[in-house]
């Protein structure tokens, strides 16, 4: 149903973030896994939970980059 489409997931390393990539992932769109991985409280970066979920999507035969960006900074985004 998505195939040729690609989706941007911010949070995609965990949690619903994470569900909604798999699930996009499954009906075709290439994902890109956009995660800083940071702690509950926002501090820290992690690139690791981005992987991880790039990593099952692509063990999957999806397609999916992992990106660490911090979406609500103008340059990063």
């Amino acid at each position: 149903m998505l195939e040729g489409k690609v989706a941007i997931v911010t949070g995609a390393g965990r949690g619903l973030g994470r569900a909604h990539a798999l699930a996009l992932a499954g009906a075709g769109a290439s994902i890109v896994v956009n995660d800083l991985g940071g702690d509950t409280d926002g501090a820290g970066r992690d690139e690791g939970p981005a992987q991880e979920v790039t990593g099952e999507i692509t063990a999957a035969g999806g397609t999916a980059l992992a990106d660490n960006t911090d979406g609500s900074n103008w340059s990063d985004a």
